[in-house]
């Protein structure tokens, strides 16, 4: 499994959390479909937020990145908000309850 961790903060990111929440069904619909998906978080943080995705493979993430950076342009572009800080690699563990 891989996964793949977006921050958004400085300029516009509140603004993008924000769009996100209130777009909460639009956003599971554009990242449920990623090749190898399995889960999605998405939290506030103090100044933006942090979004992490988990898919069987590196492939999945690098489409989870292409899709989320649509959403944004398509949906949130007047948030102004700066490209996330990107962190991705394998996983060692991920336990569900």
């Amino acid at each position: 499994m891989h996964a793949v961790v977006r921050t958004y903060s400085g300029a516009g990111a509140k603004k993008l959390a924000d769009v996100l929440e209130e777009h909460k069904k639009d956003v599971e619909k554009v990242m449920h479909p990623v090749k190898g998906f399995t889960s999605y978080t998405l939290l506030r943080t103090a100044d933006g937020c942090i979004s992490v995705t988990v898919c069987k493979d590196k492939a999945g993430t690098d489409e989870s990145l292409r899709v989320a950076a649509d959403w944004i342009k398509k949906n949130a572009s007047n948030t102004g908000v700066s490209a996330p800080m990107v962190s991705e690699g394998s996983i060692i563990l991920h336990s569900t309850k």
